[in-house]
């Protein structure tokens, strides 16, 4: 299928995935708290962590640090876990740095990991675009900090897979097939960077996770995920991967026609925390954006996590202190009515 063809099939919610989606909800209260027990590691409350950085030349493994005590990280739990860190490489464009996490947000996470005693972090992507995983090291700029620092890389896109129960059942997807190395580690962590979307409205630590489904089963540009609805996939993802971290970079985002075209802002802040749902409503937030108003985030609500500001207990600094607006597009249908109030 044609990159065209994949976005006549992208354009938000569909009338009858919306209406599943809602029927889904009201099954899940049916059950008496069915969501709760499936789908949630604990309980809907989740602590999020925001800190102000200039610049990439910021102690940015120290401020991962900073978040990751804050989240009541201790050494005992990460030491000896393997680790797999996955950045959002959609599409590299040399020094275009709005467009991917900036390698040095991946240098600083692995360092935050390793000095707690993780057995080992590596870093692993299914770019959307490229089949070539190294060519997009190359242009990314990230090719340089692995060898640096010693990182192993793994190509999500290939490799061997596993078939594993959609936790979601969100879409018409089935089961879903992951990467072998994505289950072999203890612990994953989504590693976003702060950027609106044509299609879903914004993408985040959530849409992030379409980088972990392998191409050589879902295409390119996960063509077949964008068939079963963007949403609806973004929700079986995260329900049936549930990544352990979910690390936004938003010390420059891309607001506009995202993710790819849009224009950089400098935002200037890291966001962090344990839950996705919960991280993803605050950079919202941050961003000028109403979660309640993204419908994949909306949907995800009391199923997947929590996107309320009252169930979000904040550290370090508050979304309110830190807000700049991103810009947004009245022409692109998923990013109308975004807006947060003052």
């Amino acid at each position: 299928m044609s990159v065209s063809d994949a976005d006549k099939h992208a354009q938000g919610l569909t009338r009858r995935q919306a209406v599943k989606l809602a029927a889904a909800a009201a099954g899940l209260a049916a059950v008496g708290g069915l969501a709760a027990t499936s789908l949630w590691r604990g309980q809907p409350e989740a602590e999020v962590f925001i800190a102000k950085a200039a610049g990439y030349d910021a102690d940015l493994a120290d401020v991962v640090r900073r978040g990751l005590a804050e989240l009541g990280v201790t050494p005992a739990e990460i030491a000896g876990k393997q680790v797999l860190v996955k950045p959002n490489l959609v599409e590299p464009h040399a020094g275009a740095g709005h467009i991917n996490v900036h390698p040095l947000m991946v240098r600083a996470v692995a360092e935050a990991f390793l000095a707690l005693g993780a057995g080992s972090v590596v870093v692993g992507e299914g770019a959307g675009h490229r089949r070539d995983a190294y060519l997009v090291l190359e242009e990314s700029g990230l090719a340089e900090v692995l060898a640096e620092d010693r990182l192993a890389f793994y190509d999500l896109n290939s490799g061997p897979v596993a078939r594993r129960p959609n936790a979601g059942g969100f879409s018409k997807l089935g089961d879903l097939w992951l990467p072998g190395r994505l289950l072999a580690a203890d612990i994953v962590v989504s590693l976003a960077k702060m950027k609106t979307h044509h299609w879903a409205g914004v993408t985040l630590a959530m849409k992030n996770l379409f980088g972990v489904m392998p191409g050589v089963v879902y295409g390119w540009p996960k063509n077949v995920l964008h068939f079963a609805g963007i949403e609806p996939s973004i929700l079986d993802i995260n329900a049936t991967v549930r990544p352990h971290f979910a690390i936004i970079d938003g010390i420059v985002g891309m607001d506009g026609d995202g993710p790819i075209m849009g224009d950089p802002v400098a935002a200037g802040v890291v966001v962090m925390g344990r839950s996705a749902v919960a991280v993803d409503a605050t950079a919202c937030r941050v961003m000028g954006i109403d979660p309640a108003n993204v419908s994949y985030l909306q949907a995800a609500d009391g199923r997947l996590g929590t996107i309320r500001a009252a169930r979000i207990e904040q550290r370090g600094e508050s979304p309110a202190t830190v807000r700049r607006d991103f810009a947004l597009l009245d022409y692109v249908p998923a990013q109308r009515n975004l807006r947060l109030a003052l």
